[in-house]
């Protein structure tokens, strides 16, 4: 890219797309992908195989409470992803980097001081977010306990989602709302766009 970026940061709540945009942004920059869920253990979707451990998570705790807990421990993560992203914008002969997840939390990537880093966060309304976890979770064809356990994990979704655009309108960081729908191509060309305008 003509600005010389170096990492890329792509912010979100579950199952708003950074992953598979990401994945796009990489092997078009020829950069490394990595995902802040692979940096740290929480207990995460609740469907599929669940452990005990989950179930009782998102049963014992309401949605404030998961969203909190969630935070908590981007909290604990945040020195590991720092590290990794001034490694990667400060280091020319590494590989640049685009790093993604729900990990990426406004408040603290906007204290980083990094060079030749960008960010981007990306949401989608509630409609589209039900939906997409509905679908990815056969919500139609679960018991009603399994559908609770959905719903609690939607909850929590819409909750962070709801904390973190608040920071990065507060912060005037970069966003998309991307409930229309488009192609992983189509979005990564607005999110290098923006990416573009904020290393100019």
């Amino acid at each position: 890219m003509s600005h010389g970026v170096r990492v890329v940061l792509i912010g979100g709540t579950s199952n708003v797309g950074k992953s598979t945009v990401a994945e796009v942004i990489a092997r078009r920059l020829g950069f490394d992908y990595v995902s802040t869920d692979k940096l740290g253990r929480h207990p995460g979707r609740p469907w599929g195989e669940v452990p005990p451990h989950v179930v009782e998570h998102y049963r014992s705790l309401t949605s404030s409470q998961l969203v909190d807990a969630l935070l908590e421990h981007y909290q604990r993560m945040w020195p590991r992803i720092e590290e990794l992203v001034t490694g990667r914008a400060t280091a020319p002969e590494a590989a640049g980097l685009v790093l993604e997840g729900s990990g990426v939390w406004p408040a603290n990537a906007a204290r980083l001081t990094t060079p030749y880093t960008s960010a981007v966060w990306l949401s989608a309304n509630e409609r589209v977010l039900t939906a997409r976890m509905q679908g990815v979770s056969g919500y139609a064809d679960l018991s009603a306990e399994a559908r609770y356990l959905v719903d609690k994990f939607l909850a929590r979704s819409l909750g962070y989602q709801t904390r973190m655009l608040a920071l990065v309108e507060q912060l005037a960081l970069n966003h998309l709302d991307v409930s229309e729908l488009r192609s992983p191509e189509q979005l990564t060309n607005e999110i290098l766009d923006s990416v573009e305008r904020s290393l100019t």
